[in-house]
């Protein structure tokens, strides 16, 4: 598989392989988050049976039923009226001015005698009064009523006007309103029928002018009761379609009502709503351009930033697999499943195989992907509850995580984050406004304790995997593999215990001087563990194993002996090779000496043969390829110097480690790591100060006298 990969990636090359894997892990994305946000659509059709019971996903406003409410509210509103105490002065003025025309015209009609002067003066009588004939009330007096008027006296016209003026401030001086108009003039007729002051024979005139005279004097305020209706209405809430509620039973008839509901929630299949899914799209977008900008603030280089987007998208795809398995059935449950996920999954994998910064990217991202999906009503909407419980485990484990590992044991972790689901689960059932017992209690805080061991085992049994499948080493790989009891550590340690000491002490030179640049010291410190276990095909002719015997060397040719040293490299890869170790910690057995010469037996064979191949005395290498390495190449040489050095001071050291990287720099040993000048001039005043610190002045104790 590593071998088509890098196939691959040689082909189409870094960039072209970020863009597609970003565009998969978003579409992978997207597909497994579309149908949670696009909620469920039903095939029903009108006056059919239901097949099952349908509740509404979402809570939307019925416009209809808000407007029937509104106006049956609306004409319950009682009008506002206004007293208008004018309307009687300006009635007693209609009806003085209807008497004065009375009174002009018996006055023109005492002058003149002559009957065709009476029927002229009762015409002109008539078209004086047009204009209250034409009047809303329309008063309209016959011939009969103006000549009954004007055939009495003057002071009988007088007290007829005076009664009836009388009866109508007596009448006007109350509220009158239109619907009381009728009642109100039938009684002011029965007044003048029964008055004393009203002839008998202009009973029917009076009569109609007392009708004329009464109208509504308490009249509809318009603007108040419009205001007031207006305000009705705004205060009536809408009415609302609730989520989760039932719109139809299972059986029952898919009446009009019914299913002007249904497409209302928008669950029918002839209703597709696109605005989820443009928002799920916005969605997917954001977090696509923060994977984007995470990848790029990687210091790897491309073929490892190609790996770890590989591992995200299988992590990814992994935990919303996950999800869509639990959503599955969580159908099935009336509590709440969620907290059974496995919470820090995601995290423990991405900190463990790549880095901090790239699990908490996926952390978010799992945990927000899981509030959309994980959802625990019938609406599609993202659920905070559930993302932030993902968000909070996932965190813990991301930080209790060091790389050193001092906190790497999973299990210890795993108990760390169910103790911190335990602790959200309490704060969910503490804020949260539902009731619950005792065995939904005890399910909740059991699931928590579930999911927080379920994510170390996962993160267990998955690392394998991925490291055999990507060619990664973890944390975890790099903590098990430093333990003294791996067989090629105790062979080392039993076969050459010189060569593992100098191995602790290359160890500890090149994890300090790795960690001040910013490198993979725990890498560094587990490969110097094995960096010299070709030695142990022959430990005796190697000087820091010859312990009380002699030295083979000096019995044999420099030809004999370059051979053996130098093979030490090779043989050592080898091993590590047949035992399946990493490819990192198999480097660091053959690069650890780049192609460096073997200078002492190289000028030994030289006084012999000046003519002699200064190459053949070099190793294979290849040369150091990264930092990690190039680092070791220099403790190795460093810690073999300083310890043939007879009282060393920190002068001597400061020299020694100048001469040696001088040396390998003019060789050309870093040529090919992209170790800089800056960061080597850190690592050798780290390893000035660790070296000091090894080799300090000790305190020469006085001898024991009897």
């Amino acid at each position: 598989m590593r071998q088509r990969a890098q196939q691959i990636f040689e082909k189409l090359g870094y960039r072209k392989l970020m863009v597609i894997g970003i565009l998969m892990t978003g579409l992978i994305l997207y597909g497994f988050l579309m149908n949670s946000v696009r909620g469920n659509t039903y095939d029903i059709s009108l006056f059919q049976l239901s097949s099952e019971t349908i509740r509404s996903e979402k809570t939307v406003e019925d416009p209809i039923k808000t407007e029937m409410e509104r106006k049956r509210l609306a004409e319950e509103v009682v009008p506002s009226y206004q007293f208008m105490d004018e309307i009687a002065e300006n009635q007693s003025a209609v009806i003085e001015s209807l008497f004065g025309y009375l009174f002009d015209a018996k006055s023109g009609t005492e002058k003149n005698k002559e009957a065709d002067s009476t029927e002229a003066m009762i015409a002109q009588l008539k078209e004086d009064l047009r204009l209250m004939e034409t009047s809303e009330n329309g008063l309209r007096l016959t011939d009969d009523m103006l000549d009954s008027l004007l055939s009495l006296s003057n002071d009988s016209l007088l007290r007829v006007q005076q009664e009836l003026n009388s009866l109508l401030q007596s009448y006007l001086s109350d509220p009158v309103r239109v619907e009381e108009v009728a009642r109100i003039r039938t009684e002011i007729e029965q007044d003048i029928r029964r008055s004393e002051q009203i002839p008998d024979d202009v009973v029917q005139a009076g009569v109609t002018i007392g009708r004329f005279g009464i109208i509504p004097n308490e009249l509809v305020n318009e603007e108040l009761t419009a205001s007031q209706v207006e305000q009705v209405r705004n205060s009536v809430e809408p009415t609302r379609i609730l989520q989760g509620q039932v719109l139809v039973q299972e059986g029952q008839v898919v009446d009009r009502e019914v299913y002007r509901q249904l497409e209302l929630a928008g669950m029918t299949e002839e209703q597709l709503n696109y605005k989820p899914l443009l928002g799920l799209l916005i969605f997917v977008v954001i977090a696509m351009g923060l994977m984007l900008a995470v990848m790029s603030r990687s210091q790897e280089d491309d073929r490892i930033k190609t790996t770890e987007l590989l591992v995200m998208i299988v992590v990814i795809t992994i935990s919303l697999s996950l999800m869509k398995l639990l959503y599955a059935i969580s159908e099935n449950f009336d509590l709440v499943i969620s907290f059974i996920f496995p919470t820090a999954l995601a995290g423990m994998l991405v900190r463990l195989l790549i880095n901090e910064r790239a699990a908490v990217y996926v952390t978010i991202l799992i945990s927000a992907a899981a509030g959309i999906m994980l959802q625990n009503g019938y609406s599609a909407s993202l659920q905070v509850d559930v993302a932030l419980y993902i968000l909070f485990s996932g965190l813990t484990a991301i930080y209790l995580i060091d790389r050193d590992g001092g906190h790497g044991r999973l299990l210890q972790i795993s108990l760390a984050v169910a103790g911190v689901n335990v602790l959200f689960v309490a704060i969910y059932l503490l804020i949260g406004q539902t009731q619950y017992n005792l065995s939904e209690i005890g399910f909740y805080f059991t699931a928590a304790v579930i999911s927080g061991l379920l994510s170390g085992a996962l993160a267990i049994g998955l690392l394998p995997f991925f490291e055999s499948a990507f060619g990664m080493l973890s944390t975890m790989r790099l903590i098990e593999l430093s333990n003294p009891n791996h067989p090629l550590l105790k062979k080392i340690l039993m076969e050459t215990p010189g060569t593992y000491h100098h191995s602790l002490m290359v160890a500890n030179l090149a994890d300090a001087s790795c960690e001040a640049i910013g490198a993979n010291g725990l890498l560094a410190r587990v490969g110097c563990y094995y960096h010299d276990i070709g030695k142990t095909k022959k430990p005796q002719f190697f000087i820091e194993n010859q312990v009380n015997i002699e030295n083979p060397h000096d019995r044999l040719p420099p030809e004999k002996s370059r051979d053996i040293i130098l093979a030490h490299s090779v043989q050592g890869a080898n091993m590590l090779k047949n035992h399946k170790m990493p490819k990192e910690i198999v480097d660091v057995a053959a690069q650890h000496h780049g192609t460096s010469i073997l200078k002492f037996f190289y000028y030994k064979a030289k006084e012999i043969d000046p003519d002699i191949d200064e190459e053949s005395f070099r190793y294979e290498g290849p040369k150091p390829q990264t930092k990690e390495i190039a680092i070791i190449c220099i403790a190795d040489s460093l810690e073999a110097a300083v310890r043939s050095m007879k009282e060393p001071t920190s002068e001597k050291i400061k020299k020694m480690v100048d001469a040696i990287v001088e040396d390998k720099l003019k060789d050309g040993q870093f040529d090919e790591c992209d170790i800089s000048l800056k960061e080597l001039k850190k690592v050798k005043a780290v390893m000035c100060e660790t070296l000091n610190g090894i080799f300090h002045s000790r305190i020469e104790y006085p001898k024991e006298t009897n």
